[in-house]
């Protein structure tokens, strides 16, 4: 990877140049469920953009470009395109939209998702339950190295993981129907995990569905 600036675009788009930066990326090879497509700079066979944005979203574009720091990436389409657990950014949003549907369903039976000084939040000791939060407090540190080391990969692994935690715990930790203290500090940290992925996603400029 390699960074340059230029004063000239900086002047032309009004920005202070000096703060402007570049990443310069070399060719991407695009994949097809494991097979390399092929294209050439002699013949003129090329896939551009716009030809890919044809086939996957807006949303995996950016989340699979944002996915590698180095000079070389390899894009699948094939696995861009799935709906499951192998496509990250399906995954992460996924997680999001899981967790405004329990939102709701809770706020149908009566519980809204209470502020911090109401919540009981010494209940939340199991590992599955300490995993989620210490990952939580992670994204400070991550959005800082992030622009510091001019990666936003680091925070597409960030938000993966954060992803990963939380289905764990929504499959380890019960919510609807346990008591009340213990349902609605659970329920808090279900909304703080949709909030900093919400937060993640905006930053790399994906979607944050509410419904999947």
């Amino acid at each position: 990877m390699t960074t340059l600036s230029s004063p000239e675009l900086g002047k032309a788009l009004g920005v202070d140049c000096t703060k402007l930066h570049f990443l310069i990326m070399q060719m991407v090879r695009i994949m097809r469920d494991g097979e390399t497509i092929k294209v050439s700079k002699r013949t003129g066979k090329a896939l551009t953009l716009n030809d890919l944005l044809d086939e996957i979203s807006v949303d995996a574009c950016r989340f699979f470009f944002n996915a590698r720091a180095d000079s070389h990436l390899d894009f699948d389409i094939g696995l861009a395109v799935r709906q499951d657990s192998e496509n990250p950014v399906y995954y992460v949003q996924y997680a999001h939209a899981r967790i405004c549907s329990l939102i709701a369903l809770l706020a149908s039976e009566g519980f809204e998702v209470p502020s911090h000084n109401e919540t009981a939040s010494e209940l939340l000791n199991s590992v599955t339950e300490q995993e989620l939060i210490k990952q939580i407090s992670l994204l400070p540190d991550e959005v800082e190295a992030a622009a510091r080391d001019y990666d936003p990969s680091k925070i597409n692994k960030y938000v993966i993981e954060l992803a990963a935690r939380f289905h764990k715990f929504y499959n380890a930790c019960r919510i609807k129907g346990e008591g009340e203290a213990l349902l609605l500090a659970r329920l808090k940290l279900a909304d703080t995990t949709r909030v900093v992925i919400k937060n993640c996603l905006d930053i790399l400029g994906v979607t944050a569905p509410e419904k999947m």
